[in-house]
């Protein structure tokens, strides 16, 4: 054998042992960037969870999470390709998919990751009691960049209310600060979203408890009828301490985006490698339980803005059409 043959032979074996191979889909062994949130809310926690996740159940496609300002900064680092998927709330996601003050995006969903029915908390021995108590009060938004305060004001917007000019709002550099604002006083309510949020969970363990507050019956059919893409959702009873009742609310899932040149193959891997995986990452993280196939098919607002190749993968198990 010549010498530029046993070079050859040389590479060639290099290169199998820098791929992994699943289910017939070989691909190179690189490093996948996941855009969270800043510390202390909920996507960097999800993030964590889903990253461990996947990097154990497939070595060959490590996903790295990174914090940064939360779903408005994601966006456009994905744009760019400065991030390979990022997390995005659900409102957020829909503005830019809709062109909605900005370009319409040509991003795409990898999976839809959890519901967020919107909610806020107050103090256990608030005299607050309803969405129109809170009226000149102030109020912690969320974090700013994330998507929050956007679910929030068309919330709001839907009660006739604006956000910065009815309530004294505040915005956070770190998700993590609203709840002590509240426990000490210097705010009367904290607006947040989901089952399992670190936010209502430290309101709600705090001595003395907390109260949530969602909107009525009637108030969630007045937001429907102008925002109708808010979806009714539901916190189910004990999701958090001393919460024994349902809570009914409206919001929106939110989702892991991958950008635009991601290619098919690696999220088709991704999808396939996900979706086997769901029962371990639910037991790992509660919220992630919603992380299936199936609610990334329902939650999409249409199927063309799922990726190719996860539309390839819900297509073989019989998921979409």
């Amino acid at each position: 054998m010549t010498r530029w043959r046993w070079l050859g032979l040389a590479v060639a074996l290099l290169a199998g042992s820098a791929a992994g191979q699943q289910g017939g889909t070989v691909i190179t062994t690189r490093t996948l960037s996941l855009g969270t949130a800043t510390p202390g809310g909920g996507f960097p926690l999800y993030g964590d969870a889903f990253a461990k996740v996947m990097t154990e159940a497939d070595p060959g496609l490590p996903i790295v999470p990174r914090n940064t300002k939360g779903s408005n900064e994601n966006i456009p680092l994905l744009e760019r390709g400065e991030l390979d998927l990022g997390l995005v709330a659900g409102e957020p996601a829909y503005q830019a998919f809709m062109g909605i003050d900005r370009p319409k995006t040509r991003l795409k969903i990898l999976t839809a990751i959890f519901s967020s029915p919107g909610l806020f908390v107050v103090r256990a021995d608030s005299p607050y009691r309803n969405i129109r108590d809170l009226v000149g009060q102030t109020v912690v938004f969320g974090a700013k960049g994330s998507g929050l305060p956007i679910m929030s004001r068309y919330m709001l917007d839907g009660l006739g209310l604006k956000q910065d000019d009815d309530f004294h709002a505040i915005y956070l550099d770190r998700a993590g600060d609203g709840p002590a604002m509240v426990l000490d006083g210097r705010a009367a309510a904290l607006w947040g979203a989901g089952i399992g949020w670190p936010g209502f969970q430290a309101m709600a363990s705090a001595p003395g408890g907390a109260r949530f507050i969602a909107p009525s019956v009637e108030e969630i059919a007045q937001v429907r009828a102008k925002h109708n893409f808010l979806k009714l959702l539901t916190v189910p009873a004990n999701s958090y301490p001393g919460q024994s009742e349902a809570i009914n609310s409206i919001g929106s899932w939110s989702y892991v985006l991958a950008r635009e040149n991601l290619p098919d193959d690696v999220a088709y891997q991704l999808a396939r490698t996900l979706h086997g995986a769901e029962a371990t990452l639910c037991a790992t993280l509660a919220q992630a339980c919603e992380t299936t196939a199936a609610n990334t098919v329902a939650a999409a607002p249409s199927l063309d803005l799922i990726h190719p190749g996860v539309l390839k993968y819900l297509r073989e198990v019989g998921l979409a059409k």
